[in-house]
C-alpha cells in the first residue's frame, strides 16, 4: 500500500477517506496531484502527444484567425493571444481599419509584460471602459484563470496602471461606471460582503479615493439564501436609472430599479423571467405560465410593453413570439430601439426584429442572415445607448469555419445584406466528411437529436468521439471544432454532438425535464445516443470515446458507473462528481439545477447520480481520464481528485491530470490549452485501440 492508497471500506455518503484531497493547496494533496499528473503524462505522452500539441498550438496561434471585437466609442477593442504573446495583448483599431486584410492595431497593454513586472500569473478576464470620456478602464485580472479577479484601473491616455485608482484585491464580483469618478461596486470583498455562494452581498457606491470596504452600501441582499446581487447603470433612459438585481436562485431573480441612492421600485414580473429594457420599452419571457391582467401567457412566450406603463399598472402586453414543441426562443437583445430575437425551429436558426410602438410592434424577419448551421447575433457596440443598428453575425457548421459578418438593421431591405468582415482559415481537411442529423429513442420514449460528422461510408467499427452537456438550459449546437477536426475527423474518425435534456434547445420544457430529478433522465438520453450509434451500424461500444466537462463531467462520471458497457473510454474534465458534498465545494449556486443534498428528499434522487458514491468494485468500467485545474474556483478540483483516488483504490484503469492554472477551462494560454486537449484525445484514442495515425 502506497502513501496515497487509502482504501475505502464503505460507500456511505459521509464516510469519505479522501477528504484530504479537497485541500486545494495542501502539501499532501499537491504531492498526490503532481505524482498522478506525471503518471498520466507518462502513459499518454510521447511522440503522438507532442505532435498533436504542436499541431493544436499552431492552430490556436494562427495570425489569420478572426480577431473578436467590441466597439466602444470610435474604437474596436480586441484581446489577442499568439505564440509571441501567450498571455495576450489588449489592443484597438477602427472599423475601417478592421475591414482591411491586415489591420493596424494600437497596443494598449502587453499582459505578458505586466505579469512579469508584477510577478503574477495574470490571465485576462476583460475590461470595463468608462463610457463618457473614454480615458480610463478597469481591468479584470485573474490569477491562473480563477473566477475571482483583481481589479486594476488603467489610464488609456498614458497606457499605465493608475497607482491610486480604482484598484481591488482578489474577489468575485463586478463593477460598473456611474461617472468618471464613481463606480457601482458589486464585490464579495470583505467578510460581511459575501453570500453563502461566494458572491457579492451588497452594491456599494465607491467614490474615487475612498476605501472600498467603507464605501456606502446602497443595496444589499434581502434574503440570507440569495446567491448574490449586482448593480448596473442604464444609459438608454432619459434620466438616471440604475438596475439592482438580486439572484435568489440560479434561475430566479428579483429586479428593482432606482438611482444612485438605491432601489425605489420592484419590477413585478416573474422571478424566473428573461427580460430586457431599452429606453421605455420592456420585453419579458416568463419561464412558467404567467397570468396577469386577465391573460395567461405560456412558458417561453415573449411579450412586450411600455416600461413606464407597466410600472403604472398597465398589463396590456403585445405577444411577440410563441414557442412550439420544437420551436424555442434562444435569446433576445436590444439595439438602437429595436428588439432582435433568436430562435430555433427544430434546431434550425431563425431571427427577427421588432420595432415597438404604442399600438403595435412592427415585425421583420432577418432573411439576409445565414439560415443554416450555427448562427449567433449580437451588437457591435458594448454600450446599449451607443448602438446604431449595426450587429455582428457569426455563422459556421461542423465542416465550415466561422465567418464574421456585419449587418446594419437601419438599412432598408434589400440593401441590408450582411457584409463579410473576416473568415477563419480551414484548420483541418474536411474532404469527404458529411454532416447528418439523427434521433435516438431514450428510456422513456423521448426522441433525442444528435448531429454526426464523419465519413459517409461507415464500416460498423468507426472510432467515435461523443459529447453532450445537458444542463442549465444551455443549448449545445454543432460547431467548427478545430481540435476535434484535426485530431479526430481528419484522421478518419467520427464526431457526435448529442442534444440531451437539461439543455435549452427546445426551451424550458427541455431544460426542466433534465434537471433535479430529471438529471438522471438526461444521462439516460446520452446512453441512448451511444446505443443508437451501434444500432445504426456506425460503430461498436468499445470504439465509442465520450467526453464532457463541468456539468458534462457529471454526465461522463455517470456513464462510467451507470452505463459502462456502452463506452470504450471516457474523458471527464473539470467535473462535479461528489453530489453529497458539492454544495460545500463551491457549488451552492447549483442547487436549482441539481437539488440540495442536505434535504433528505433531494438526496434521494441526488444519490442516484453521485458517481463518487456509486462507484463499486467488480464492474466493467472502461478506462477513464479525470482532469481538472488547481485554480478552478467554480467547480472544486476535489471532485476529480477524489474520484480518481477511489477508482484507483478499487483497481480500475483511472488516470488523473491537473495543471496548476487554467481556471474552469483548459489552460492559461494556447499551448497549455493545446496540451490539455491533446492529452485527453490521445488517451481516448489509445484506450479504444485507435491512434489515428493515418489520414483519410
Amino acid at each position: 500500500m502506497t502513501a496515497f492508497d487509502f482504501r475505502p471500506t464503505l460507500n456511505a455518503p459521509d464516510d469519505d477517506p479522501y477528504l484530504w484531497l479537497e485541500d486545494v493547496e495542501g502539501e499532501r494533496a499537491l504531492d498526490w496531484t503532481a505524482s498522478q499528473s506525471a503518471r498520466t503524462l507518462k502513459h499518454c505522452g510521447g511522440t503522438r502527444f507532442e505532435r498533436d500539441r504542436a499541431a493544436l498550438t499552431m492552430i490556436f496561434d494562427r495570425f489569420d484567425r478572426i480577431p473578436a471585437i467590441t466597439r466602444r466609442g470610435q474604437y474596436l477593442y480586441n484581446f489577442w493571444r499568439d505564440a509571441g504573446n501567450p498571455r495576450g495583448l489588449w489592443r484597438r483599431t477602427t472599423l475601417a481599419a478592421y475591414m482591411k486584410a491586415d489591420p493596424q492595431w494600437e497596443l494598449l497593454l502587453d499582459l505578458d509584460a505586466l505579469a512579469a513586472s508584477d510577478g503574477e500569473d495574470w490571465i485576462w478576464s476583460g475590461a470595463s471602459t468608462e463610457p463618457q470620456r473614454r480615458e480610463k478602464a478597469v481591468l479584470r485580472l485573474s490569477r491562473g484563470g480563477s473566477d475571482a479577479v483583481v481589479h486594476r484601473e488603467f489610464d488609456l491616455m498614458s497606457l499605465s496602471i493608475v497607482a491610486d485608482g480604482f484598484n481591488l484585491p482578489e474577489a468575485k464580483g463586478s463593477i460598473d461606471w456611474l461617472d468618471p469618478d464613481t463606480l457601482l461596486l458589486s464585490s464579495a470583498l470583505g467578510d460581511s460582503m459575501v453570500t453563502r455562494s461566494g458572491f457579492a452581498r451588497t452594491v456599494r457606491l465607491w467614490k474615487r479615493g475612498a476605501d472600498p470596504l467603507t464605501a456606502p452600501a446602497i443595496f444589499e441582499a434581502g434574503c440570507s439564501e440569495s446567491l448574490g446581487v449586482s448593480g448596473h447603470v442604464d444609459r438608454t433612459a432619459e434620466s438616471e436609472r440604475l438596475w439592482f438585481i438580486e439572484n435568489t436562485g440560479f434561475f430566479e431573480q428579483i429586479v428593482r430599479t432606482g438611482d444612485k441612492s438605491g432601489p425605489k421600485i420592484e419590477i413585478d414580473f416573474p422571478r424566473d423571467a428573461w427580460w430586457g429594457v431599452f429606453g421605455d420599452w420592456l420585453a419579458v419571457k416568463p419561464g412558467k405560465p404567467w397570468t396577469v391582467g386577465g391573460t395567461t401567457y405560456a412558458s417561453d412566450v415573449l411579450i412586450g410593453i411600455s416600461l413606464s406603463s407597466f410600472i403604472a399598472g398597465e398589463r396590456g402586453f403585445v405577444t411577440l413570439f410563441e414557442p412550439g414543441d420544437r420551436r424555442s426562443l434562444q435569446s433576445f437583445f436590444w439595439n438602437d430601439g429595436k428588439l432582435i430575437i433568436s430562435y430555433l425551429a427544430d434546431l434550425v436558426p431563425r431571427f427577427e426584429t421588432f420595432t415597438p410602438g404604442r399600438q403595435e410592434w412592427t415585425r421583420r424577419a432577418l432573411d439576409t442572415v445565414p439560415a443554416e448551421g450555427t448562427v449567433h447575433l449580437w451588437s457591435l457596440d458594448a454600450e446599449d445607448h451607443e448602438t446604431n443598428g449595426e450587429i455582428l453575425v457569426s455563422a459556421q457548421d461542423p465542416i465550415t469555419p466561422p465567418q464574421l459578418l456585419l449587418l446594419d438593421l437601419d438599412t432598408a431591405p434589400p440593401l441590408s445584406a450582411s457584409v463579410i468582415l473576416k473568415r477563419n482559415p480551414e484548420n483541418f481537411d474536411a474532404a469527404g466528411l458529411v454532416v447528418t442529423r439523427h434521433e435516438a429513442v431514450s428510456i422513456d420514449g423521448e426522441m433525442i437529436p444528435y448531429t454526426q460528422v464523419g465519413p459517409a461510408d461507415g464500416n460498423g467499427d468507426a472510432p467515435v468521439h461523443l459529447t453532450a452537456y445537458g444542463g442549465f438550459g444551455i443549448s449545445l449546437l454543432p460547431s467548427y471544432n478545430s481540435a476535434l477536426g484535426k485530431l479526430w475527423l481528419e484522421r478518419g474518425g467520427t464526431c457526435v454532438v448529442a442534444n440531451i435534456r437539461g439543455g435549452g434547445e427546445f426551451g424550458t420544457r427541455w431544460h426542466d425535464a433534465g434537471r433535479r430529478q430529471g438529471k438522471r433522465l438526461a444521462h439516460d438520453d446520452f446512453a441512448a445516443v451511444a446505443a443508437d450509434l451501434v444500432r445504426r451500424g456506425i460503430t461498436q461500444p468499445r470504439r465509442i470515446a465520450a467526453e464532457g466537462g463541468s456539468n458534462g463531467g457529471l454526465l461522463i462520471a455517470n456513464m462510467l458507473t451507470r452505463y459502462p458497457e456502452h463506452f470504450g473510454a471516457l474523458f471527464c474534465t473539470v467535473p462535479l462528481i461528489d453530489m453529497r458534498r458539492y454544495t460545500r465545494l463551491l457549488g451552492a449556486s447549483g442547487i436549482d439545477e441539481y437539488g440540495n443534498p442536505d434535504k433528505p428528499e433531494d438526496w434521494t434522487f441526488l444519490k442516484e447520480i453521485s458517481a463518487y458514491h456509486a462507484a463499486a468494485p467488480g464492474q466493467p468500467y472502461p478506462p477513464i481520464l479525470l482532469a481538472t485545474t488547481k485554480r478552478d474556483d467554480r467547480v472544486h478540483p476535489g471532485h476529480a481528485r477524489k474520484m480518481a483516488a477511489k477508482l484507483q483504490a478499487l483497481g480500475y484503469p483511472a488516470y488523473f491530470y491537473e495543471p496548476s492554472a487554467g481556471g474552469h477551462s483548459h489552460g492559461k494560454d494556447n499551448r497549455e490549452r493545446a496540451a490539455f486537449i491533446a492529452l485527453g484525445n490521445n488517451f481516448l484514442r489509445s484506450a479504444i485501440g485507435w491512434h489515428g495515425d493515418g489520414v483519410r
